[in-house]
């Protein structure tokens, strides 16, 4: 089967300048998010700091040989990247049915305005890029896009708010931390973050952790060279949260709970569910008294230990049940999909980044999924994603 019109589970959007300034209560908006010309140069200014848009964030429209990291402004840029009726001109050209779009200048789950220093401005302004999501892009568009929220993450018990908020008003989905400790918060093996996961569970709320969503990617040396550093963190950050979230103990604690692994492909986890396997049969007898640092005392939470983990635990109908993977390009992983599950991932293009495969995606994913059923490959490319974030995706009829 060929497939025509997919549902792309992450995707970018590129801060229109307008934003905060236009959505901030007037009085904070010389001090919120806004962007400042100097010369040549365009920048976000927020608090003390200065923050450019790098060029490989919006790429889309453009030559690889014209691909480059340095500072780009907004004449730089296709005009999809920002504005959200000419993101949808650009869905249509790419045959992306719907679209989930993560943060830029927040970073990938807020970082931002985790960092400020005034945290009531700071969740004013996750306020503010909820509400534009959820009415300039969710609302105006019907069915064309999967509302993704970002949290007030130094605050659980204000996250769990906005993610009731938003709920309400049709959110489907939250930017949270591959890796929250690298942020300076606590792990996911604390009960800090109880309101958010219970709020998530109760809502439905996908929790979609993006590669880079830490802050932090795995090099192996500081000069690792730049194409060997892109080819190895993103399946090595993952994996590591594939594997902290599975022996958490979160999953049966909250049943309705799962988590999105954005842009971490999935060639990689039939490995790691199977080396997850072995350790708890091999292991199992003396990690069920000990653990790393089983007894330390964190100063926002107490760690759970080994004892949170039942090691009797099925853990490949862990992964089934609550752990979805997305991919771009992963022949290797759609070849292992007996082993990965049919039902656990999910295609994206990634516009308008330089990994990404707009305008052309259903042309070179069509060669990767041509040996599988018409059902799989309608659970891949729409399916799944409608499931797993309790969304309707527009009728392509409809769609000019």
């Amino acid at each position: 089967m060929s497939f025509s019109w997919f549902v792309s589970v992450d995707d970018h959007l590129i801060e229109p300048a307008r934003l905060w300034q236009e959505r901030l209560p007037e009085r904070w908006r010389d001090t919120g998010p806004r962007i400042v010309r100097d010369g040549d140069s365009e920048f976000w200014v927020y608090e003390d700091r200065q923050i450019v848009t790098t060029g490989l964030n919006a790429v889309a429209g453009k030559t690889r040989e014209e691909f480059s990291p340095e500072p780009i402004t907004y004449e730089d840029m296709r005009l999809g990247c920002y504005d959200p009726t000419a993101r949808v001109a650009d869905m249509n050209q790419g045959n992306v049915l719907s679209s989930l779009l993560f943060p830029s200048f927040p970073r990938y789950c807020g970082q931002v305005f985790h960092e400020a220093k005034d945290k009531e401005l700071a969740l004013l302004c996750v306020q503010a890029w909820n509400d534009f999501i959820l009415e300039e892009f969710g609302a105006a568009f019907p069915g064309r896009f999967i509302p993704m929220m970002i949290i007030p993450l130094w605050d659980p018990v204000a996250a769990a708010a906005e993610i009731e908020r938003t709920a309400a008003l049709g959110g489907k989905t939250i930017a949270f931390s591959e890796n929250p400790t690298k942020l300076g918060l606590p792990s996911i093996h604390t009960d800090f973050w109880d309101p958010v996961f219970r709020a998530c569970n109760d809502t439905g709320y996908v929790v979609s952790m993006h590669v880079g969503s830490s802050s932090n990617l795995i090099r192996t040396s500081a000069d690792m060279p730049t194409l060997a550093f892109m080819a190895y963190s993103a399946a090595a950050n993952q994996a590591g949260t594939l594997l902290d979230w599975l022996f958490s103990g979160i999953f049966p604690k909250y049943p309705n709970l799962k988590i999105a692994l954005s842009e971490g492909s999935i060639g990689w986890i039939p490995y790691f569910l199977e080396r997850a396997e072995q350790v708890i049969d091999k292991q199992r007898f003396w990690a069920s008294r000990f653990d790393i640092d089983m007894n330390a005392s964190h100063e926002r939470g107490e760690s759970k230990g080994a004892a949170s983990f039942d090691l009797d635990t099925d853990i490949r109908a862990l992964f089934r049940d609550h752990v979805f993977g997305t991919f771009i390009e992963d022949q290797a992983g759609l070849r292992l999909l007996d082993i990965i599950g049919e039902d656990n991932v999910m295609l994206e293009c990634d516009y308008p980044h330089s990994d990404s495969t707009w305008p052309d995606t259903t042309k070179v994913a069509n060669e990767w999924l041509g040996h599988l059923s018409d059902e799989v490959v309608h659970k891949i490319t729409v399916g799944n994603a409608a499931r797993v974030y309790n969304f309707t995706p527009a009728d392509p009829a409809t769609i000019a």
